[in-house]
């Protein structure tokens, strides 16, 4: 399966991959697509990179163990639903914030924020999984 052809290009089909899941991630709140279906693609971007360069390669490049991203992801999703209680509200309301950037309004808002907790969870688990699959059916 490691083929050079695959080898070479495969770095370059998980940098498409990875920023399509972030597009997928920031419209989810508007339209469909959010963290999870974003975190399958960019999982699925992380797998295609495993099978082309090994397991050790995509360690390398997460820099922490899928699983930490995976917790850290579990954390930003319960903040954002614990953030309305806060403000009176209740828990996991939707909260906006409208931001002046550059002289254009910018919304933000804590079903972002879960979106992005959602995305880091999915990320994490299934990467976790795909590279374990990967390490004991390679060698």
């Amino acid at each position: 399966m490691r083929t050079v052809i695959f080898r070479v290009i495969a770095p370059y089909i998980t940098a498409l991959m990875l920023l399509f899941s972030l597009f997928v991630l920031l419209r989810g709140h508007n339209e469909p697509g959010g963290g999870f279906i974003g975190g399958l693609i960019a999982s699925s971007a992380i797998a295609v990179y495993g099978m082309a360069c090994g397991v050790e390669a995509v360690r390398r490049a997460l820099h922490f163990h899928p699983i930490a991203y995976a917790g850290f992801g579990l954390i930003v999703a319960v903040i954002a639903g614990l953030m309305p209680l806060f403000g009176g509200a209740q828990f996991m309301t939707g909260l906006w914030a409208f931001v002046s950037v550059a002289g254009a309004e910018l919304a933000l808002s804590t079903t972002l924020i879960f979106d992005l907790g959602v995305f880091l969870v999915i990320v994490g688990a299934i990467s976790s999984i795909a590279l374990s699959l990967e390490e004991r059916y390679s060698g």
